[in-house]
């Protein structure tokens, strides 16, 4: 029952901005954080929840601290390396932009007015691990955006009154911080640019560096200052921006941190700017920032919604509400590519570090982008559901996950790297039901549009669609286990169509029911079809010998939900009033009941008048799964949580908590009665309230907190949490459930227990590596076994000779041929010898097949899909491999019999050579 959440999948982005770090790619996913392999395309979700969406993400220059903070400004601290939660931490209100130094000491992080400079915390946890260095005020409006200098001492910001400001790291003696106004619309970005052909060197070591402010409206300002010479004549460009902050920056601290007015440059420092001001700089010069150039972006009927400026290449990404990004060069100003991701608006843009990626997101579709401006070339293209998953299916070998959604979508997902890599849309109304073939070559699936259709998972191609005589809606579907018929129930004629799945011809209606037909199911050992309806029954089909229903099974509620068990000789069903019943559907006998509605319910909506013990509605289940021996089901509904039930003792065994995100409405129990007004709950009118945030776009605001946050979400209404549908992967290591945040994938730890049994005080590695060099290779793999020890057991396996596998496999104990076959399954995927693995499992088989054969099936069968799983994928990699060197082989053959020296030889010769 150990199962632990594994990965996110069908939601690659819902808003916040994205970041690269070297060939990953970080992005927030509701209340987790995403990383993405570009090289390998391998995604995998950190195993953190923040208490609310994630709008934000900070990483230090060297990629090892990341800082993920949510809407309400709680954020948590990650050593992203070794995926670990080192702190949490609040900074009591929403948080607009943040971004590390360059020597990663200092963070800086916009909360409202409000510019906190904060200590970088370390790698040891501590009591109060966030120490604040300085606080500014100054900024009329919330801050939207911030950059530090190259030489990490000056931070430039702008908000939303208009105007941009640059603050000193440290307090400078008679510095006035400066006001840069000119914009007509609210400033979305800031940056410092290093000035081109810069050769003046200030006494502070830096070079000249002028400040890129853009706007909301598409203007794109350039800042320069103007040092004044020692005669009291402005210079141009003959001092840097951070000279002249550093030449009088105390004022800041004094005057403006502390809520004084701000003093003049000529005024006498205070006793506290003389311990603050730095001895030796001469900070006597006075200077001015002047505007230097504009520029627009020319997008009528479109707003600047993300950005992202390069410094290294001078290179600056914009994109628009119209789902326009363009690439521009700076200073010149020059439009080197101009493109269309979607025709909706473009949430979040960020180079990679080189500058040769570009990063682009889309809240409302959920789209993620890698673009390649150089090659002009896709480095990855991925998009979830739009709204709601609403089914999902395993394939028979474990492999592929079948999804489909609100969206109208049918996708397929690789279980191993968590990528969508095919999608099909040619439904035009929602699908309710997805399933594959027995041979894992096709999936079928169900929609409300009347049709269903066969996929082709080779050509990628909708090779088959099967239509009812009159329009209908089908809301549920079912495969037998040969593959040779499908069926479908409708919703408002209360039939159940039969086709042939070659032909795809219809074969029979059966009509019995007198509500819809919302869940099908064919039992895997005999020839009958199981339906339930919401008439209160569960019938049973012999679809095959066309003898209609066979028996009637009464409940006293709705039924919604059945599932078979692998041995073909329990049906469950749940129903309306929380109950799962056990049946044995030869018999039509009754075996027992399984009380849930106490367990499902959980999780107190907005809305409710009464506490989440008090609900009546929602308490029930909608999907049901049962595992690969048949000993626990797996149940979900309309509630946070999924149940795992042991069926032999009808008892819960774990119940699972698919999401803490507070963002989703039902997941607190309890809820604040003072948050309930006589115009309704607080917190949907503070929603509703909110939608004007989104004029600032996620990359420098922290997103919105309304519109686009999750799928299916309007303005002013929060989703709630549930799970529509839930699957057990036949391996028997994973599970899958279809929830609002997207596709939960939950797998057993694949650490190795330690287990004390047979263990004596001469069990010990070194014992093990003893015995290899005495070459007792069965001795050290029965050593290696009892310590569980999965690194000294691989070393043992490897370590034998090829001669000495079938005598060592042949002494082996039976009691140990399930624990060989599972490790050679596991070390099967990343071993570069694999004759050598080969040769051991054909040794197994063979010298062990009949003892193997009387061993439960729970033990064997999640081991032999492992294997059949990493068979295939070894297969299916070298057959590629093979076909694209297939000519070269031939072409180096064809050099080498050319090059051959017997071919310079007469044939008498040649005969000659051949027999020496």
């Amino acid at each position: 029952m150990d199962f632990r959440f594994a990965n996110l999948m069908g939601a690659p982005y819902r808003g916040g901005n994205l970041l690269i770090a070297g060939s990953e790619l970080l992005s927030p996913v509701g209340n987790r954080v995403s990383q993405i392999d570009l090289t390998s395309s391998i995604s995998t979700t950190l195993p953190f929840e923040a208490l609310k969406q994630i709008r934000l993400l900070c990483l230090s220059p060297d990629g090892a601290l990341l800082l993920a903070i949510d809407e309400d400004g709680r954020s948590l601290l990650i050593n992203r390396r070794r995926r670990v939660l080192l702190h949490h931490f609040s900074f009591k209100g929403p948080v607009r932009a943040a971004r590390f130094s360059p020597d990663g000491q200092y963070i800086a992080c916009a909360v409202g007015k409000i510019l906190q400079i904060w200590r970088t915390p370390g790698f040891v946890k501590t009591t109060a691990p966030m120490q604040l260095h300085r606080q500014y005020g100054g900024c009329h409006a919330d801050i939207t955006a911030l950059d530090w200098s190259q030489d990490g001492r000056w931070v430039a910001v702008v908000s939303k009154d208009l105007a941009a400001r640059v603050y000193s790291l440290h307090a400078l003696e008679g510095y006035r911080v400066p006001t840069l106004a000119g914009h007509k619309d609210t400033p979305v970005g800031v940056f410092f640019m290093h000035r081109s052909g810069a050769s003046d060197i200030r006494l502070d070591g830096t070079s000249a560096a002028d400040i890129l402010t853009v706007s909301r409206d598409g203007a794109l300002f350039t800042w320069e200052f103007q040092a004044a010479s020692p005669d009291g004549s402005e210079q141009l460009g003959s001092a840097s921006a951070a000279d002249e902050q550093h030449r009088s920056a105390a004022a800041a601290e004094d005057g403006i941190a502390d809520g004084r007015p701000e003093m003049s440059a000529s005024a006498q420092p205070t006793k506290r700017q003389k311990l603050h001001a730095q001895p030796g700089k001469d900070f006597a010069a006075e200077g001015r920032w002047r505007l230097k150039e504009k520029h627009f972006f020319n997008q009528r009927g479109a707003h600047l919604t993300a950005l992202d400026y390069h410094k290294p290449t001078n290179m600056l990404v914009v994109a628009f509400s119209s789902g326009i990004f363009d690439l521009y060069q700076l200073p010149a100003f020059e439009n080197m590519h101009m493109l269309s991701m979607s025709r909706q608006s473009i949430n979040a843009a960020s180079f990679s570090p080189q500058g040769n990626w570009i990063a682009l997101g889309c809240a409302a579709l959920g789209q993620l982008l890698v673009w390649e401006w150089r090659s002009e070339s896709y480095v990855l293209k991925q998009q979830g559901h739009h709204y709601d998953v609403s089914t999902v299916a395993f394939s028979p070998d474990g492999a592929y996950i079948a999804t489909g959604a609100d969206d109208n979508k049918v996708k397929l997902w690789t279980v191993n790297s968590g990528f969508c890599f095919v999608t099909f849309s040619e439904h035009t109304a929602p699908v309710t039901a997805v399933s594959f073939l027995p041979t894992s070559s096709a999936a079928v699936s169900a929609s409300l549009d009347g049709t269903v259709r066969a996929w082709d998972l080779l050509r990628y191609r909708n090779f088959r669609t099967m239509t009812t005589p009159d329009p209908v809606q089908l809301a549920s579907l079912a495969v037998d286990p040969a593959g040779e018929v499908i069926c479908a129930g409708s919703l408002d004629t209360f039939q159940i169509f039969v086709w042939a799945t070659k032909t795809g011809r219809l074969l029979d209606v059966l009509a019995a029911h007198e509500a819809p037909v919302v869940a099908l199911a064919f039992s895997p050992a005999q020839p009958l079809l199981a339906s339930g309806s919401w008439d209160k029954t569960v019938r049973t089909w012999d679809v095959f010998s066309g003898k209609g229903g066979v028996e009637v099974l009464q409940h006293t509620h709705d039924v919604l939900a059945l599932a078979w068990a692998p041995s073909g000789k329990m049906l469950a069903s749940a129903t309306l009033d929380g109950q799962i019943y056990l049946w044995d559907p030869l018999e039509a006998e009754l075996l027992g009941t399984i009380e849930g509605r106490r367990d499902i319910a959980g999780g107190r909506l907005s809305s409710d008048r009464r506490s989440a013990n008090n609900r009546t509605s929602g308490q029930c289940f909608t999907s049901l799964a049962f595992s690969a021996d048949g000993s626990f089901l797996l149940a979900a509904g309309a509630s946070k949580y999924v149940c795992l039930y042991d069926v032999e003792d009808k008892m819960l065994l774990r119940r699972v908590q698919i999401s803490s995100n507070r963002s989703l409405d039902g997941v607190l129990d309890q809820l604040n009665s003072k948050d309930m007004t006589d115009a309704g709950p607080a917190q949907l009118l503070a929603d509703a309230a909110s939608d004007e945030d989104e004029l600032l776009p996620p990359t420098t605001a922290g997103g919105p907190s309304g519109v686009g946050d999750l799928p299916g979400t309007g303005g002013g209404r929060r989703p709630q949490v549930r799970s529509r549908a839930v699957a057990l992967s036949p391996t028997g290591q994973s599970w899958a459930a279809a929830t609002t945040e997207g596709l939960l994938l939950y797998s057993l730890e694949k650490g190795a227990t330690f287990d004390p049994t047979n263990l004596t005080e001469g069990i010990t590695p070194q014992a093990a590596k003893q015995a290899l060099k005495r070459q007792l290779y069965l001795r050290a793999l029965l050593i290696a076994l009892r310590l569980k020890d999965t690194s000294l057991q691989r070393e043992v396996v490897l370590a034998a000779p090829a001669s000495e596998v079938d005598i060592t496999v042949a002494a082996l104990p039976t009691a140990a041929v399930a624990d060989v076959l599972a490790l050679l399954a596991e070390y099967l995927p990343v071993c570069p010898h694999l004759e050598f693995i080969l040769k051991w499992l054909q040794a197994l088989c063979l010298k062990h097949g009949p003892a193997i054969q009387k061993v439960p099936t729970s033990v064997t069968m999640p081991v032999f899909r492992l294997l059949q799983q990493s068979l295939t994928n070894m297969h299916d990699s070298l057959a590629s491999t093979c076909d694209a060197n297939l000519y070269t082989l031939r072409y180096l053959s064809m050099i080498g019999k050319a090059r051959h020296p017997l071919k310079q030889l007469p044939s008498s010769q040649e005969e000659g050579v051949a027999e020496e």
